[in-house]
């Protein structure tokens, strides 16, 4: 063990080495900015003063080091390691948990005086400072431990400050490589030793080791040194650098590692021996630039007495053996959950939690030590990962990039559960198809993309928007292909136009008068335009943004176009139209999307977390009957059956699709909501819009897959979070309207047809039938005048004006007094059937057609009357009529 303990001399040695050391440095500095006035009484005065007048007080940060993500192991419940980020890989250590050789190697090599001097060896320092002067560099280890402290402590400030944009990098190059040259450059800048400007340094290095030494103790001194010190690349600190070059920690390295690791400081990515390039240090000779170095370690401590002749022989013998082990950094190393941890990275980046400025964020990040511990469930993310593996190829006709990812949430708290992505992550500049770092479930501002169209997912806001109005899942509308001429938008003050859009892939043809419960199992296209037609555009909007709805980019959704009813006009996330869904499974109660559970920092204490809440947004009826309705889509018949897992979990849910290029299917339990988007990931100009339903994968077409990866996802989380039945929904708003249907017969079609659309009812025109009313006019309505169900169809028929009504009175007449009453109304065709019945009085018991209904008057009516006994004349008992 080397000693630990400050020695008299040593106090007094920094003292005087004070004075006698600003005289040195005095005439040095002299010499190298003035060499003609060196000598002189002035210029060393001057010098003097100008040392003395240095800063003393240097402020020395908590030690750079990297900040973890983790996961709990479904097995264990205990969080694991998912990745690191650091620009320095450090594991800071305690006195006793390093060998007692390191220190040993370390003060032999770099040091030997450091338990004599207060802080500078002056001989070595002043060889170093003189050195510089000529134009050398500083390669003789003149720099005391504690010098050496101080200009690792002043790089680290730099480092904690640096903006990699005050830097000049190649503007190709990814964000990560950006950083690494800002880095090199601040390093470069922090410990120059040329010039004027690097004996200024030196002389400040000088100035801060002496107070140093004042301050601390050499025990703490040195610990200090060998937690601070580089390594090589982002190797810092002897237990990462025991770890990474030899496998083991700091507390059981052997000679000849620990004489490697001593003999890397004075030039770290020189001696390096994770690097093979044999004209440095490569295989071919064995490290042959380390062993060297090596070797001079080993000599010096055989000098000190710190080891035998023996030790010294037989490390001298041996070759350097290393044991790299590469330690988990950034999302790449991350494997499945990639992208779930590039979301929770953008989270730090921007969340004022972890500091108020982009650059303190960062910071964090990458030099602060923090522990963060995630959402994810690994269980949900390897089966998700999995079915994305099997059905979703990352490339289609290797020229453009086929996307698709699977994501859960936890409904009653917003935890993001998995995020899974077909493609490889890749933070190249320029990537090859199917590699990206762009995560396709997040909006922009995480990472994320520009967006995808929704399709016909976004029609649960005009769900929520009509059950909000008041009106019933169970009103009866006219779905069929019409035009409508308007539909209102009080955001812009006008009316948007109306144009015939057909249903997705000709389903169902040109719709069907049906109700809005029918429309959403089928999610028919059309019978949508005939609810927001009697809807405002701008509230199904202002739904939308209610539940955090926005485009991926954070522009607001607006409801400029027919199309916007059916997602065809917006371009959102996939965790955005899953939080939206979420909230209606949770009872209306939206709880923001969160990704970290808890934060601390590098000593352990908790740390502020992203502010999340959970608040209610949609009336938990409203949500409740929106819940029902949505139901409809995953059971039997309905568009998302596919998709349903079928273990006796209630899920509701809706699907998706624009043009074959984008499909969705979001569906949810009341504890988990799945979504799964598919499709052309970067721009629909780059593929034909029917490639998705023409290319397959495993003889399932593309547009397809997201039925049966829904349903893999979906049947594991109903079998981890246990799903319940969703709340009764409001039975007011699934009765059937009843209203006043009016009576409109005799009115002109136009005339007939506002009234009854003024009254809340569709209006078809049917076949004309004769009535003695006048042309072109109402001569029916079916169903007639008096109560209908709200938004039923009314069909009316228009008169021929050649028709006459049958007298409503003529049963129980005479025949021969109905024959004359039908002639004065204008039928001049009759016929009359007897029917023997006994002490039948030849009176008319039915007519064809019937009493009170209208005929065309050219038409035969067939009367039957009786007699007691048939065959005599209508009046009589013979013959007569065509009995």
């Amino acid at each position: 063990m080397p000693e630990s303990k400050r020695t008299g001399t040593g106090v007094l040695g920094g003292l005087a080495g004070l004075v006698g050391l600003s005289a040195v440095a005095g005439i040095l500095i002299a010499t190298a900015v003035t060499p003609a006035i060196a000598v002189t009484g002035a210029a060393t005065s001057n010098a003097i003063t100008m040392f003395d007048n240095l800063p003393a007080s240097l402020n020395i940060q908590a030690l750079m080091v990297p900040t973890t993500l983790y996961a709990k192991d479904p097995n264990t419940g205990q969080y694991v390691e998912m990745t690191k980020f650091y620009d320095q890989n450090r594991n800071p250590v305690k006195y006793d948990q390093i060998a007692p050789v390191m220190y040993d190697a370390l003060l032999s090599s770099e040091d030997p005086r450091f338990y004599q001097h207060g802080g500078i060896d002056m001989m070595g320092t002043a060889r170093a400072i003189l050195s510089n002067i000529k134009g050398g560099a500083d390669t003789q280890g003149g720099s005391s431990i504690s010098q050496q402290y101080v200009k690792n402590v002043l790089v680290q400030q730099c480092y904690s400050t640096v903006d990699q944009k005050t830097y000049k990098t190649d503007k190709k190059s990814s964000a990560e490589d950006k950083r690494a040259v800002a880095l090199q450059q601040c390093y470069t800048d922090a410990t120059n030793s040329s010039g004027p400007a690097g004996i200024q340094r030196k002389l400040q290095e000088m100035r801060y080791a002496i107070a140093l030494e004042q301050k601390y103790s050499k025990k703490e001194i040195l610990l200090g040194y060998m937690n601070i010190a580089n390594f090589g690349g982002t190797t810092y600190g002897v237990d990462a650098a025991a770890q990474r070059y030899f496998g083991v920690p700091a507390s059981q390295l052997n000679l000849s590692q620990a004489a490697v690791l001593a003999g890397m400081v004075q030039n770290p990515n020189l001696y390096r021996i994770d690097l093979k390039d044999s004209k440095t240090n490569g295989d071919a000779n064995h490290y042959a630039e380390t062993k060297k170095r090596q070797t001079y370690v080993l000599g010096r401590m055989k000098h000190d007495g710190k080891i035998t002749q023996a030790q010294y022989d037989e490390a001298m013998k041996a070759q350097i053996v290393p044991h790299v082990t590469t330690p988990t950094t950034g999302c790449q190393a991350a494997g499945s959950a990639a992208y779930f941890c590039q979301y929770v990275v953008s989270v730090i980046q921007n969340d004022p939690a972890f500091g108020s400025t982009a650059q303190e964020r960062q910071a964090a990040l990458r030099q602060g030590g923090l522990k963060i511990y995630t959402t994810l469930d690994w269980r949900l993310q390897n089966v998700a990962q999995d079915q994305l593996t099997k059905s979703a190829p990352a490339t289609v006709n290797k020229d453009w990039t086929y996307g698709s990812v699977i994501t859960n949430e936890e409904t009653s708290t917003g935890r993001i559960l998995s995020m899974a992505q077909n493609t490889t992550f890749s933070n190249e500049p320029s990537p090859q198809p199917g590699q990206t770092s762009v995560n396709y479930a997040a909006d922009a501002k995480y990472g994320g993309s520009s967006g995808f169209q929704p399709g016909s997912t976004f029609k649960l806001f005009t769900i929520l928007d009509w059950l909000e109005q008041g009106h019933s899942l169970n009103e009866t509308l006219n779905g069929t292909l019409n035009l409508i001429r308007n539909f209102k938008n009080s955001c812009t003050g006008g009316n948007i136009p109306g144009q015939k859009i057909q249903n997705y892939g000709g389903g169902s043809a040109g719709g069907y008068v049906g109700t809005p419960l029918r429309f959403t199992k089928d999610s028919l296209n059309t019978g949508f335009f005939a609810m927001a037609a009697k809807l405002d555009l701008c509230d199904i909007g202002k739904d939308a943004a209610k539940l955090n709805v926005t485009n991926a980019d954070g522009t607001a959704i607006e409801m400029k176009y027919q199309n916007s009813i059916i997602g065809n006009a917006q371009y959102v996330s996939p965790v955005t139209m899953m939080s939206a869904f979420a909230s209606v499974a949770n009872g209306g109660v939206q709880c923001t999307p969160k990704v970290i559970d808890k934060v601390t920092d590098s000593a352990g204490n908790d740390r502020p977390i992203p502010q999340t809440t959970c608040t209610q947004k949609v009336d938990p009826q409203i949500a409740a009957t929106a819940a029902y309705d949505l139901q409809g889509v995953m059971n039997s018949g309905g568009t998302g059956s596919l998709g349903n897992a079928g273990d006796g979990t209630p899920v509701m849910g809706k699907t998706g699709t624009n043009e074959g290029t984008q499909t969705w299917l979001i569906q949810s339990s009341t504890a988990v909501t799945t979504a799964v988007w598919s499709g052309v990931a970067n721009g629909q100009d780059k593929a034909d819009a029917n490639v998705t339903k023409t290319r397959n994968s495993h003889g399932v077409a593309l547009n397809q897959i997201r039925y049966s990866m829904s349903k893999a996802v979906q049947k594991v989380a109903n079998q981890l979070y246990k799903g319940a039945k969703f709340p009764a929904p409001d039975q007011d708003l699934l009765k059937t309207v009843m209203v006043d249907l009016p009576n409109v017969v005799g009115m002109t079609q136009d005339q007939a047809t506002q009234t009854l659309q003024d009254a809340g009812f569709d209006v078809q025109v049917g076949q004309p039938v004769p009535s003695n009313l006048p042309q072109n006019t109402v001569a029916a309505q079916n169903p007639g005048a008096g109560k209908a169900a709200s938004g039923s169809t009314v069909t009316i028929s228009l008169s021929t004006g050649t028709g006459a009504t049958i007298p409503a009175d003529i049963i129980g007449k005479k025949l021969s007094d109905a024959q004359a009453e039908l002639q004065q109304a204008g039928f001049t065709k009759i016929t009359a059937q007897c029917v023997a019945t006994p002490g039948g009085q030849g009176t008319v018991l039915t007519s064809d057609p019937a009493p009170g209904t209208a005929a065309d008057t050219s038409q035969t009516v067939n009367l039957t009357y009786q007699k007691d006994k048939c065959g005599g004349g209508p009046g009589g008992g013979g013959g007569g009529g065509n009995g």
